[in-house]
């Protein structure tokens, strides 16, 4: 599908069935984008191994919104370009510069 593949920003709610844990991660990551993921299961441990494999930016399980001021906002892949918010974001607003000088 279409959809599935591209960054689509808009009330747009995909479901798709899959076998096993490892077929739901290579589908997640079989994109070339990678902004935000939500993971819905009553599986404490599980959700947490798997939003580590998925390849995005941002993971919010069980309905639990990731978008709090403290948060950085920020993709991998195709999505973005840094980060936002919070002291991850402040760090794309720094210049860094080293200065070396002899004794």
């Amino acid at each position: 599908m279409r959809v599935w593949r591209e960054e689509v920003f808009g009330p747009v709610l995909l479901v798709v069935q899959f076998s096993s844990e490892k077929e739901a991660i290579d589908m997640a990551n079989d994109t070339e984008y990678g902004l935000g993921a939500y993971i819905f299961t009553k599986d404490g441990k599980k959700s947490e191994r798997v939003a580590k494999q998925i390849k995005t930016g941002m993971v919010a399980i069980n309905n639990i919104h990731y978008g709090i001021p403290c948060n950085p906002f920020l993709g991998r892949k195709k999505s973005g370009i840094g980060s936002e918010h919070g002291k991850y974001g402040l760090r794309e607003l720094c210049q860094i510069k080293v200065i070396a000088v002899e004794k």
